[in-house]
């Protein structure tokens, strides 16, 4: 909050505020501020003081005035024309002018440097609380003592991973029922890494992708800066609208499908059966690869739906991690490929990476093998659990409606009012938000937000969250 008792003057706050979100692209290229008259009533200063501000991030360059139009975020040269093109292919039109989503990155910056304490409702991972743990710094420990680390620590480690690691992944794929020996899997720099392993060895620059939408903003903006066509299809309660995908495989010919068949971000919507043999029947009619990111499988009952698993890692790649369950940090990730695939996966690892740290892959092969993982795991599902019930209460006492069933980490919330506005709003009361919008291929209006379970149960976000929508 601005705040009279501060070195600097409220036009001085009032600029930084807007500078730092500027420049950690919480107010994107394009995106509009406030009017002044709107501005100076949401933070409670006067009309002079936001023209002042305005004027201070004018002369830094942060924004530019539009005559009669108001002020908007400086767009950002576009570094080279693929780049160019492929930002073009991800912009809607507001009044004659590019508007360009809140920035895909946005997110994960808020996750790299939180601005306080305060549970954040935006972020897609447990509180740190959650995930401390006794057993891991003790599989750390073991595997630092001397002898050990002058085995592997002194020199590259093997190109695939870890060996102990991967014949323990392999068991626990078998849970799954997706069956994978240690020589298909190749240890990645977590699960996005895996993802973009995947992209770089199987597509080429214009290629078409289909993603499913509403998804995840990185994969729309990683996928788009490697120069491919971004083809959303819209996923429903059981998968993906077959419809579209198969108008896609008739006019694009894609070469890839991105899903997240098990508790779907950002809806928590899981594959049926049904839908995941006709998504394998196109896959094979049309001649396209699958990666299948289950990034979320720690949280989810094994049973679950894996096209994987159908498919025998035949035209299915299978891609996670345990940024989610156990270690952000650690980033140790891994992929499951058809035979075939293998050493073209690898090369492509090798070309990015060389190896990946064999310290802590031996070390959570530690903690799988022993259990811990496995009982950290259900501890966390029943805390999540408890967790989702009293944020679902919370939501729809604060008037909220959930568009799809909540379920997993996530839940689909319709506010009723503009997101990407109250996300701006939310920031000034210090909670970071994932509107709608971010969750489109190409940006849209809405009015719903992503909420995390584990950091919604706290009555004083939703008190706050009805305070300012009351006034929009």
């Amino acid at each position: 909050m601005l705040t009279r008792t501060s070195s600097l003057s409220l036009t001085e706050q009032l600029a930084q505020r807007f500078g730092e979100r500027i420049r950690n692209r919480l107010l994107a290229p394009g995106a509009r501020l406030p009017s002044v008259r709107q501005c100076a009533q949401q933070q409670g200063v006067s009309a002079a003081t936001v023209v002042a501000a305005y004027d201070q991030l004018l002369a830094q360059g942060l924004i530019d005035a539009r005559k009669q139009r108001g002020f908007y975020v400086r767009e950002v040269p576009v570094a080279h024309e693929l780049s160019a093109q492929a930002a073009t292919k991800n912009v809607a039109s507001h009044n004659g002018n590019a508007v360009y989503p809140f920035n895909a990155t946005a997110l994960i910056r808020g996750m790299f440097h939180p601005a306080n304490d305060k549970p954040q409702p935006g972020l897609g991972v447990l509180p740190r609380d959650w995930l401390e743990s006794t057993f891991m710094p003790a599989a750390v420990r073991k595997v630092t003592q001397t002898k050990a680390l002058h085995e592997f620590s002194l020199q590259y480690g093997e190109a695939m991973g870890d060996t102990g690691l991967r014949q323990a992944l392999s068991h626990k794929l078998t849970a799954l029922n997706v069956l994978a020996g240690p020589q298909q899997i190749i240890t990645t720099i977590g699960a996005t890494h895996a993802l973009d392993v995947v992209s770089r060895t199987l597509l080429r620059a214009g290629d078409p992708v289909m993603v499913e939408e509403p998804g995840w903003a990185v994969e729309f903006a990683r996928l788009a800066a490697l120069g491919m066509r971004v083809l959303p299809v819209p996923r429903g309660p059981n998968g993906p609208d077959l419809a579209v995908m198969q108008k896609y495989c008739e006019v694009h010919s894609p070469k890839l499908y991105v899903s997240v068949s098990v508790l779907h971000n950002p809806t928590g919507y899981s594959l049926s059966p049904a839908s995941a043999y006709q998504v394998l029947q196109l896959a094979n009619q049309h001649n396209f690869h699958i990666v299948e990111d289950d990034t979320y499988s720690h949280l989810a009952p094994e049973h679950a739906t894996r096209l994987c698993a159908l498919d025998g890692l035949q035209r299915t790649i299978y891609v996670s991690g345990f940024a989610k369950i156990l270690a952000p940090n650690w980033r140790v990730g891994f992929m499951a490929a058809p035979p075939a695939l293998v050493e073209q996966l690898l090369d492509t690892k090798l070309l990015g990476t060389l190896t990946t740290p064999a310290l802590l892959e031996k070390a959570l092969a530690l903690c799988i093998n022993q259990g811990h993982l496995r009982r950290h795991a259900e501890r966390i599902r029943t805390q999540l659990a408890q967790a989702r019930n009293r944020s679902v209460k919370l939501a729809l006492q604060a008037g909220c409606t959930f568009a799809t069933e909540p379920a997993g980490l996530f839940g689909w919330v319709d506010t009723g009012v503009d997101t990407d506005a109250l996300a701006q709003r939310m920031l000034d009361e210090g909670y970071l938000m994932a509107p709608g919008s971010l969750f489109h291929a190409q940006p849209q209006a809405s009015t719903l937000m992503r909420i995390n379970f584990a950091t919604t149960q706290d009555r004083a976000f939703w008190e706050v969250f009805m305070r300012l929508r009351g006034n929009m």
